[in-house]
């Protein structure tokens, strides 16, 4: 199970380490205001009120331990330098991947430069999406159809590699359907379509190729990784 550490509950951070937590994943939420810890507490793993300018502080609450910590502080006066701090701070105690929120592209570069892996813009991208994104990262595109419910782009994993469709299983280990297959170019002959449209019991799935399927966005995040 991942872990995540969300730092700054605004209207953002709020909503994303709710969705996160929904998702099953194991969630840390920080702010300064005990107002806004109380409220939390019991919809996520931990909630606790901390000073995340203070290193020893994340480090005593767990925070190095965490996969992924997501800065979604303001950026108003002071609140935008300890956002800076935050990031810096969780690069330092190790943590491998640091995203922070930023209100536009010149504070998104600040965050860049101090060690963010990335960065959320909230405006163009909702807490929702960013959330299934944490949690899935191997699903490279989908498309919402119906509340809950999208077609996806997924990479096929190593452990698909020189399967049939009969034996991948797909509907009854992970209730999603399997659309369509798109080859990659190394297991592309001249002999076959680089696009099957129709994928047959028999079909042959490789390692790369790109499968589209169909499901609940809670199914297609268990499919495997590797």
């Amino acid at each position: 199970m991942k872990r995540f550490a969300v730092i700054g509950l605004g209207r953002f951070g709020k909503k994303l380490a709710i969705a996160l937590s929904m998702s099953g994943a194991e969630v840390i939420a920080i702010d300064k205001e005990r107002t806004i810890i109380e409220d939390i507490r019991d919809q996520v793993t931990h909630a606790v009120r901390l000073d995340s300018t203070d290193e020893e502080a994340l480090k005593a609450q767990g925070v190095d331990k965490v996969d992924v910590a997501i800065v979604g502080m303001g950026e108003r006066g002071r609140a935008f330098e300890s956002a800076i701090l935050t990031v810096v701070n969780l690069k330092a105690i190790g943590v491998p991947l640091i995203y922070a929120r930023a209100a536009n592209l010149t504070a998104g570069q600040v965050f860049s430069a101090v060690g963010a892996t990335d960065v959320v813009y909230p405006e163009i991208e909702t807490a929702q999406r960013w959330a299934y994104r944490l949690i899935a990262p191997h699903i490279e595109e989908k498309i919402d159809f119906a509340p809950g419910y999208s077609l996806a782009r997924v990479k096929a994993p190593a452990s698909f590699n020189e399967k049939t469709v009969m034996d991948l299983q797909l509907r009854q280990k992970y209730n999603v359907n399997l659309v369509a297959i798109k080859r990659a170019q190394t297991n592309t002959d001249e002999k076959e379509d680089g696009i099957i449209n129709v994928p047959m019991p028999g079909t042959v799935v490789y390692t790369d190729d790109v499968l589209m399927v169909a499901g609940s966005d809670l199914d297609l995040a268990k499919l495997p990784r590797e």
